[in-house]
């Protein structure tokens, strides 16, 4: 798969830019004297990473979104989870399973040290076409935890262009009837809808946005979700592949959470 800076300006420039998702546009405001408070005092916002490879935004940058997050897999090596979380990082999705035959050689090391480190972290499947959705969402359950504390699991959607064995590319409609088994599946088994990962030219080319009841995450490195996917709602935007981060060797992928800190905490289950 592919600094915070806090004050009335960023806050405004975050609900500026449209409700969240339903899921958390509906929620409550926190008011004083709530449990919310104690989670806010600990939540960093508005971190601003290195990027080996930075991209010059027009328009809305990421850096003004409040809650920020990574997605690793065994590519990123031993990860220092203390240390990404002392540098800003809010949340952790860690690859756990591909296909309907691979697991992740880091999954289990980076599970547990996301949760030792306190970090919010939820578990992420790269789908593909050559074997049935259902197959692949037993997989997914043999080995992903179910954890109350955990974020929704994501589905990682994205044509399979370096595989040497699966480059079947079905046509949309296919594709929107596979995922919608795959999210049920997981749905009735962890008891949280899982969210959708997926990029540009997937996108276009499927029309996987027309699937209703799911929430979207998106690939977008060199320009805003409201650009690149006009019209598209979104919970998550990965906007960097070349993000550099404490306690992560080498690059790594940064995402933003699209609403406010108090959304953030309702959507992740915190209060």
């Amino acid at each position: 798969m592919r600094r915070w800076v806090s004050g009335l300006l960023a806050v405004a420039l975050v609900m500026g830019c449209g409700a969240p998702p339903e899921r958390t546009a509906q929620a409550p405001a926190v008011s004083r004297g709530e449990p919310a408070n104690g989670a806010l005092a600990g939540l960093r916002t508005y971190p601003r990473f290195g990027d080996n490879d930075p991209h010059v935004w027009d328009g809305r940058a990421p850096w003004t979104y409040a809650v920020h997050g990574i997605d690793v897999s065994r590519y990123q090596g031993n990860v220092d989870w203390h240390q990404v979380r002392r540098a800003g990082v809010s949340f952790a999705y860690i690859k756990a399973t591909e296909g309907g035959d691979h697991t992740d050689a880091k999954f289990r090391d980076n599970w547990r040290g996301a949760d030792r480190a306190g970090l919010k972290r939820g578990a992420y499947h790269y789908y593909y076409f050559c074997r049935p959705a259902a197959e692949q969402a037993r997989w997914f359950i043999k080995h992903v935890p179910r954890d109350a504390n955990a974020l929704p699991p994501v589905l990682d959607m994205e044509w399979n262009h370096r595989s040497r064995t699966c480059r079947t590319r079905p046509d949309g409609a296919t594709v929107r009837a596979e995922a919608r088994k795959f999210l049920n599946i997981l749905e009735r088994h962890y008891g949280k809808r899982p969210v959708i990962y997926t990029t540009v030219d997937f996108y276009r080319d499927t029309g996987i946005g027309r699937l209703g009841g799911t929430e979207f995450w998106l690939r977008s490195v060199a320009g805003h979700p409201q650009q690149v996917y006009p019209g598209q709602s979104w919970s998550f935007w990965q906007y960097s592949g070349t993000g550099a981060v404490p306690g992560v060797a080498g690059n790594v992928d940064l995402n933003t959470f699209r609403g406010s800190p108090e959304s953030w905490l309702r959507w992740s289950g915190q209060i």
